[in-house]
């Protein structure tokens, strides 16, 4: 199955993907970080959403 790029939010939207430039924008937006400190929470606390935005909002 291949990526539908007109999609631009993620594919699951459970996991963070910040390997996926547009998936990376998309959840920065969402929490209002930039991809940085997105890409820095990820490394922190894993890709599950739910614990990526706990981090963000501490």
């Amino acid at each position: 199955m291949s990526d539908n790029l007109n999609d631009r939010g993620p594919a699951d939207r459970a996991r963070v993907n910040v390997n996926e430039d547009y998936e990376a924008r998309y959840w920065a937006n969402k929490w209002g970080v930039s991809q940085d400190e997105l890409r820095t929470a990820v490394a922190r606390v894993g890709v599950m959403a739910d614990d990526v935005e706990r981090a963000l909002k501490r």
